[in-house]
């Protein structure tokens, strides 16, 4: 018996956080075995070249400049803008709850939130769409446009705003727009296939995909489908979805069958097109994966479970690619590439030589900062703020690098965080845990 209670008291010391002072290792093991469980059944059938998982450190004369801070008001897009590109947003430091609204829903909320300079918006799985206004701090419109026999399905769906309108496209293969001023339907169409992509907007046409990777052309006024190109489909699904991004009047497509194409959208022409998939056979484990894809000046930016990809914007030609695999979407400023490896290396890629600056363990660092053992991490997501690169944890710790790799503080946010994360008006915008909007400055 006496044995017995040796060894429970021991594993319950394991489990233990040895950092008493923040808390941050907390939580963040359970996390970590559980996605390794979710992988743990599948097996690797194809040999790539092995993934980079070197530690490089800063140089002392290292000097990595960002673009200049951003003075954001609105977010209109699931990715923020056009290129899914974030920016160096402008955040007051204060750490401090300033607002936060009353239970919004009781059903599973949307992980994106936009806002339009007054507005938050955003979903639930139930299809309610919800206009909450920050200075009344009500909900100013809600709308569900879904009958009784659709009821018990979960809906997933896609926004995108402009000006008073919301365009809505989800997995029961239906599209409309929404006038939420005016309170009222503006348009509705029936695609009869779940929809499956972000949705982008270039002058008055509006383009989506859906699940068979056919890439759709809308009139935004009317709904009416102006052209459909179709490409190749996957015949089986994962949990990547179609990838939409826009420069200037062309859509770049990236499906999940692993094909980018380069489209002109005023004639809707086929500019280029490349695979990227290395895989020649179809298998439940053999599947396509990818972050969105992500533009910067004459580049794009391709993520997958195993590379990072730099093609040439023009002409599609590859510039460079790297054996990355990454938890989080890569973030561009200037000529600098900033990502978080799954193996949780902090890099920072110069994509004009081509080359790794530097990569260090956000592990290592953050035990060396706080004096403590090292323990897993799980990261959310990265962000620029205020010429510092935030690396938010699941937990609701974040930590603050220089852009010159160099930890510079932890802290924690005040309420958990339970979506993903905007940036408006000095302010950190997110659903919490409780369905309750949070806003910190």
């Amino acid at each position: 018996m006496r044995i017995l209670s040796i060894l429970i008291f021991v594993l319950s010391l394991s489990n233990c956080s040895f950092d008493d002072k923040t808390g941050i290792w907390k939580n963040s093991n359970e996390i970590s075995k559980k996605n390794k469980n979710e992988l743990s059944d599948f097996k690797k059938i194809y040999t790539e070249q092995k993934l980079f998982s070197e530690i490089i450190y800063p140089k002392k004369n290292t000097q990595v400049s960002l673009d200049n801070i951003k003075e954001n008001i609105k977010w209109n897009d699931e990715f923020y803008q056009g290129s899914n590109n974030l920016e160096n947003f402008n955040y007051e430091e204060f750490n401090k709850i300033v607002f936060k609204s009353k239970k919004l829903s009781k059903y599973q909320i949307g992980k994106k939130i936009l806002f339009d300079g007054k507005n938050a918006i955003f979903t639930d799985e139930k299809g309610n769409i919800f206009v909450y206004s920050i200075n009344l701090r009500e909900i100013i419109f809600k709308y569900n446009f879904y009958k009784k026999k659709f009821k018990k399905i979960k809906k997933k769906l896609h926004i995108k705003t402009e000006k008073n309108i919301i365009y809505v496209a989800d997995n029961l293969g239906y599209l409309y727009s929404l006038n939420y001023e005016m309170k009222k339907l503006v348009w509705a169409k029936n695609f009869k296939i779940p929809l499956r992509s972000n949705i982008k907007i270039i002058k008055n046409k509006l383009m989506f995909a859906d699940s068979d990777n056919s890439l759709y052309f809308i009139d935004k006024f009317t709904g009416e489908k102006i052209k459909s190109l179709p490409t190749e489909g996957a015949l089986i699904k994962n949990e990547f979805i179609n990838s939409l991004a826009i420069k200037d009047d062309t859509l770049f497509f990236l499906n999940t069958f692993g094909s980018i194409y380069s489209i002109n959208s005023k004639n809707i022409k086929i500019n280029w097109f490349i695979n990227i998939n290395p895989n020649s056979e179809v298998a439940a484990n053999n599947l396509f994966n990818s972050k969105p894809l992500v533009l910067k000046g004459d580049k794009i930016y391709i993520l997958t479970d195993r590379k990072l990809h730099i093609f040439n914007i023009l002409n599609g030609i590859k510039i460079s690619e790297f054996p990355l695999s990454s938890s989080t979407t890569p973030l561009i400023s200037k000529k600098f590439l900033f990502l978080i490896t799954k193996q949780d290396l902090l890099i920072c890629i110069d994509t004009i030589k081509g080359e790794i600056i530097y990569s260090i363990d956000v592990k290592d660092e953050i035990a060396k900062y706080l004096n403590s053992k090292k323990k897993p991490i799980y990261v959310k997501t990265i962000s620029f703020l205020n010429n510092k690169l935030y690396v938010f944890l699941n937990n609701s710790f974040y930590v603050k690098f220089t852009s010159n790799g160099k930890l510079d503080g932890i802290n924690k946010l005040q309420s958990k965080i339970n979506s993903d994360l905007i940036f408006v008006n000095g302010k950190i915008i997110y659903i919490n845990k409780k369905n309750r909007l949070v806003a910190v400055d």
